[in-house]
């Protein structure tokens, strides 16, 4: 079983930037299509970005595209995402997770998942 962990959440303003880090370990991270969610109190887990085992294939929420950006290291067994731009509705948990299989962006198909990490943007 894959465990994954969450890293680099944190408070910021308006229009700053932050890097979000994911760590897999038990598994070999090529075995999965890995992304990334986010959670605000009151609301569904939402899809923001997946990114295919070979890092060839991404795909992004209409939300973040243009101001996230998810990148891999296999063989660091990582995973990340830059986030600029941020806004006050970017508030939320935000959580890693795979998918054992090449490409997704389906919610359901992401079994193993990290504890998540606060992200609070300030106006």
């Amino acid at each position: 079983q894959v465990q994954l962990a969450e890293s680099g959440g944190g408070e910021v303003q308006v229009g700053d930037s932050l890097r979000l880090s994911c760590v897999l370990s038990g598994r070999t991270a090529e075995d999965y299509t890995l992304g990334w969610f986010r959670q605000a109190p009151g609301r569904e887990r939402e899809f923001l970005a997946s990114i295919s085992v070979s890092g060839s294939a991404t795909a992004y929420a209409e939300s973040v595209k243009g101001r996230f950006t998810i990148s891999r290291v296999n063989t660091d067994n990582s995973m990340y995402l830059h986030m600029n731009n941020l806004r006050p509705e970017d508030t939320a948990v935000y959580y890693c997770a795979a998918a054992r299989m090449v490409f997704t962006n389906n919610i359901g198909d992401f079994r193993s998942w990290g504890q998540g990490t606060q992200v609070t943007v300030s106006s």
